[in-house]
């Protein structure tokens, strides 16, 4: 624990979100306060939010989180995009847009996520770094209640805010859509605000809602099963069935189109908080926000964006093992089990190796599936700082936090996600150029890039046509790949789930 030391006054002239007003510590002065330093694109940030959640309803009347928003990437520090983030996530509590990292140095912080705990009398009596403890915070929170209740200098009262998402609904029919999959059968969107998997054709006809649109882990037929945020797909074209990297519950589900049941494969619903490589029966072991999905055969590869990972899934026999992957947060090439990756978050294959979006390292990463399997960086720095905007050959290329990679006719093509365009790679040597997006965000059709988007992050193709999952627009876009035109998805007969019956 630090010695008392009062805490650094929060800024009244920055941007503030979920409030009406700035926030200061002066105000909140017999309360406990907890100050999260995160920034949106970092998953142990993320993995907290749950925590804090249970914490700020617990102790309603006692403690106060804010949200100091400390950037890692350019993209990261536009208010908009926070705000964005803040209603995909569902935080409820005040966020801070720390500009400059004036107040992150003011606390001497030095890694995300951070929990500063301020006491009621306005003093920084601890903090956590890393995924926090959820008990040693509530063991904490609980003491600080007491002594200060002994001291009266503790002030009892429920605090009301005016949230971001009382400003503004999702009640638009796809809700921050994560990834999408185009295939024979039809259309799958992996509606990730909305906890369902929507199936249409391809003129934007519903076939199948699959999951009640509420988050839950609850197996069953598609209007009864529920999921948390999924994100990436997979399907057996042979048997009809679609796998799902279902990403808040931690697990993967099974999608079975003939008996229309969703059933749960791998996972227990908790995250795990092992990196090291290690193996285990499919429901029996803990997994860490899987995020996308590819099929080999039998054979199912997981980009685990939680332990920094590539996994894999024997479908025959149940068996979940670590297959690529120290689990420390880095670019690391060479032998499967002396490489490292920094926050996977799309998976593609030639069939000879899959193909990586490694978001964090904004790089493009191929993993070996035959001998010598070996892992390579394709193109990106390879830093995990080394982020930007630039075309170009191998290291010299800047993506700026990529999430989806597609491979097809020996070509990737690439969602730089943060740069709200798309990209197209030569996985043999390297070369990357823009073909979409000029790089504002925004929602604009058109020919190449004379478009727009904002954080596209999933990507498929079927035939002559690519389909996006353009994320913060909450639309699937698809380009005709012999003009690159792009144009808007329409689903005339989808809407949110509070707004209209289950489709029949």
């Amino acid at each position: 624990m630090m010695p008392r030391v009062r805490a650094p006054e929060l800024p009244q002239n920055y941007p503030w979100l979920n409030t009406e007003k700035p926030l200061s510590l002066q105000q909140l002065k017999g309360r406990v306060v907890i100050l999260d330093f995160w920034t949106y694109c970092c998953i142990n940030c993320l993995h907290i939010l749950p925590t804090l959640k249970y914490l700020e309803q617990k102790y309603k009347d006692s403690l106060t989180v804010i949200g100091v928003h400390s950037a890692k990437f350019d993209n990261e520090k536009e208010t908009e995009n926070i705000r964005q983030a803040i209603l995909r996530y569902d935080i409820e509590h005040p966020v801070l847009v720390d500009s400059g990292f004036q107040v992150w140095q003011q606390y001497a912080v030095r890694a995300w996520p951070t929990l500063m705990v301020i006491d009621p009398e306005g003093y920084v009596i601890g903090y956590v770094s890393g995924e926090a403890n959820q008990d040693v915070l509530d063991e904490l929170i609980q003491k600080l209640i007491s002594q200060h209740q002994e001291k009266g200098t503790i002030n009892f009262q429920e605090f009301h805010l005016t949230l971001e998402k009382q400003r503004k609904s999702l009640l638009t029919p796809l809700a921050f859509p994560g990834k999408v999959l185009a295939t024979q059968a039809g259309l799958f969107i992996a509606d990730s605000g909305h906890h369902r998997i929507v199936m249409s054709r391809f003129d934007g006809e519903i076939i199948h809602l699959i999951g009640a649109g509420q988050s839950g882990l609850i197996d069953g037929s598609f209007d009864q099963a529920q999921f948390f945020a999924p994100q990436g797909m997979t399907f057996d074209e042979k048997i009809q069935i679609l796998y799902v990297a279902d990403t808040e519950n931690h697990a993967l589900r099974r999608v079975d189109l003939k008996r229309q049941v969703v059933e749960t494969i791998a996972g227990t619903g908790e995250q795990s908080r092992n990196i090291r490589p290690h193996l285990g029966a499919g429901r029996e072991t803990a997994l860490n926000s899987p995020w996308d999905l590819q099929l080999c055969g039998k054979r199912l590869f997981i980009a685990m964006a939680g332990p920094h990972q590539i996994w894999e899934m024997d479908l025959e026999t149940a068996i979940v093992r670590t297959y690529a992957g120290t689990g420390a947060e880095a670019c690391i090439d060479g032998a499967l089990s002396e490489s490292a990756f920094a926050q996977p978050s799309g998976i593609t294959t030639d069939g000879q190796e899959l193909y990586i979006a490694d978001s964090e390292a904004s790089s493009i990463r191929g993993v070996g599936l035959v001998e010598p399997q070996q892992v390579r960086t394709i193109c990106g720095s390879g830093d995990l700082f080394g982020f930007g905007d630039a075309d170009g050959q191998g290291s010299d290329v800047r993506l700026q936090h990529c999430l989806g990679v597609e491979y097809t006719q020996n070509f990737l093509w690439v969602a730089d996600t943060y740069n709200h365009k798309i990209k197209i790679v030569n996985p043999h040597t390297g070369n990357c150029q823009t073909v979409l997006g000029d790089g504002s965000v925004g929602l604009q059709d058109g020919q190449g890039k004379n478009t727009r988007f904002s954080e596209p992050s999933g990507l498929s193709v079927k035939d002559s046509h690519l389909f996006i999952a353009d994320t913060n627009n909450h639309a699937i876009r698809r380009v005709d790949l012999d003009t690159l035109m792009v144009t808007t998805l329409d689903f005339p007969n989808l809407c949110a789930p509070d707004v209209c019956l289950p489709h029949e």
